[in-house]
């Protein structure tokens, strides 16, 4: 078999960030146009991935303030469609088979950030627990879906941006194609974030490499491919 080789990668790497460093600002108000037909849905904004736990990650926690940022910007803009998908494993998920255990349910780390259980308008949050990587699959949001035709504007914001962020945002934009809808799926730069796991440490601890600047770079473009409105914050 002939070696495996990237054609010109180095070429690639500065296409993606130069690509990154031009995207675009957008407002809010232009973006959303109807509120009543606008959402903005959160994933996975919760202390298992921000603050505590094996898949605790600085870089992600370091989204929280944008996100409640966006999420009270959009509530003034009278956006009442908002919606938090959060792990809630159960204790011998299947999942477990990949990813160390997280997130389980009834523990600190299954729980809300702090900065978003904080926002005045909570309790007004429709929250829905998943048991996998993936927003689209026995969590009640195709359902959701199916109940609010009229919402055709989605703002996803969270973690991972090669994990449960691609899943959804490419749920959202092929269950468009699939049935013909006008939809726009949009992401804002600051509010997504991936773990890290450089080559050296992956190495030293006998890891999977995991790095975070390429991979994160990486799926903003895979999505940007297949139609997801990608910018760098919404304000």
């Amino acid at each position: 078999m002939t070696p495996f080789k990237i054609d010109r990668p180095n070429e690639y790497i500065d296409y993606l960030e130069k690509w990154i460093d031009e995207l675009p600002v957008a407002d809010m108000t232009h973006l959303a146009g109807n509120p009543d037909k606008c959402a903005v849905i959160s994933v996975d904004v919760i202390k298992g991935f921000c603050s505590i736990g094996p898949l605790a990650s600085p870089r992600v926690a370091a989204i929280i303030i944008p996100i409640a940022k966006l999420l009270q910007n959009a509530w003034d803009r009278n956006i009442r469609n908002i919606l938090f998908l959060q792990d809630t494993h159960e204790p011998n998920a299947v999942e477990f088979n990949a990813y160390p255990p997280h997130c389980i349910r009834g523990t600190e780390e299954a729980e809300t950030v702090d900065a978003l259980r904080s926002l005045p308008f909570f309790q007004q949050i429709t929250i829905m627990e998943k048991n996998s990587i993936s927003s689209g699959l026995n969590t009640g949001l195709n359902e959701w879906l199916i109940c609010h035709p009229n919402v055709d504007t989605f703002f996803v914001v969270g973690d991972c941006t090669d994990l449960c962020i691609y899943q959804l945002a490419m749920h959202l934009r092929l269950d468009a194609n699939a049935r013909q809808l006008q939809r726009r799926v949009i992401l804002p730069v600051d509010c997504v974030d991936t773990h890290d796991m450089p080559l050296e440490k992956a190495a030293e601890i006998g890891a999977v490499p995991h790095p975070a600047n390429i991979i994160h770079a990486v799926f903003l473009h895979n999505m940007h491919l297949n139609g997801v409105e990608i910018y760098a914050r919404i304000k």
